[in-house]
């Protein structure tokens, strides 16, 4: 079921989010019609990195757009990809994840905000449920806020 993935967040009928999931997870997310799959997550951590996702997500018929974030060093370059890539997904059924939702609820929330015209309070909703960042991302949040990226 795709409330068994960590985080799993139904943000509306086109757009999902969540932590890392699996093989088996994935082929969840295609079976419910999701046609983009957008990992915010690195390759190389063998902690929650799949061994093959792109592939594994294109054998499963969906397109995979892989923007790495560093966790500890998210980039405005890094936010400007992920708010064109959003942009480009409004009409598909888009699942959104990196390993813990932590990175995915924050650029949402700026994405909403800077693009959506949503609060500030409404933008981060997702990412106060999920987490409280920590001082590197509470810099990046309010540096994306007074400055927001050019895309």
């Amino acid at each position: 079921m795709l409330s068994d993935i960590c985080h799993y967040q139904a943000i509306s009928p086109l757009l999902a989010s969540s932590g890392q999931p699996d093989e088996r997870q994935l082929a969840e997310i295609a079976a419910h019609g999701y046609s983009t799959v957008i990992n915010l997550g690195l390759h190389d951590d063998p902690r929650y990195a799949l061994p093959d996702e792109r592939g594994t997500v294109e054998a499963l018929g969906m397109a995979y757009l892989h923007i790495p974030v560093q966790f500890t060093a998210p980039t405005r370059e890094d936010l400007a990809r992920f708010c064109t890539a959003m942009a480009a997904q409004q009409t598909a059924k888009t699942w959104v994840h990196c390993a813990a939702n932590k990175r995915v609820s924050v650029f949402l929330g700026l994405y909403w905000h800077l693009y959506g015209g949503q609060t500030v309070a409404d933008a981060f909703a997702l990412q106060r449920g999920i987490w409280e960042p920590d001082a590197v991302w509470e810099r990046f949040i309010a540096e994306c806020l007074d400055s927001p990226p050019d895309n």
